[in-house]
């Protein structure tokens, strides 16, 4: 089953996704795409990692999603992917400008094909104003065009807003 949970930044998707993965009485692996460049974010990290059951596995990636799902999706094992935005900026920000739609189109390809249960977390951006730089206009339309490509893909899609999640798509929560 492949599920995607969307939601704004504190909106309670990261803690949805990891009580889904608990409830699914399989095997767990974390799949981290951020890069701590920085202490805020290394913060962030930490608070995560602290959350996280220790019997769960984890997986740092920060570009190759598509090859890391490939290898470790197994028929007992759910894979939390944690998070989508952070795994395109990482994308965005390299000086190959074909390496994002080349690992996107990677991810969207392989995912019919992957046993067991994954569940993908990203921000939904694009409900706010536009932004006034290419950079980030070009972020939130990659972001949209990618939540749109997965939502059409997954069994479940879920918007999480004050850590209530609405069901958009599949079985209600």
């Amino acid at each position: 089953m492949l599920q995607l949970i969307l939601g704004g930044a504190r909106s309670g998707k990261s803690r949805l996704a990891e009580k889904l993965a608990s409830d699914s009485c399989l095997a767990v692996t974390y799949i981290a795409t951020s890069q701590p460049l920085d202490g805020e974010m290394n913060e962030r990290v930490a608070h995560h990692r602290a959350r996280r059951p220790a019997e769960w596995a984890l997986i740092e990636e920060p570009v190759q999603l598509a090859r890391i799902l490939r290898e470790t999706a197994s028929a007992d094992r759910c894979l939390l992917v944690d998070c989508l935005t952070l795994w395109m900026t990482n994308l965005l920000m390299l000086d190959d400008t074909k390496r994002l739609s080349a690992e996107r189109d990677a991810l969207l390809d392989c995912l019919a094909s992957l046993p067991g249960e994954i569940i993908f977390v990203s921000n939904e951006t694009g409900m706010g104003v536009v932004p006034l730089g290419e950079l980030t206009r070009r972020y939130v339309d990659e972001a949209g065009w990618l939540h749109q490509a997965l939502a059409e893909r997954c069994q479940r899609v879920v918007l999480t807003v004050a850590g209530l999640p609405l069901t958009l798509k599949g079985t209600a929560l």
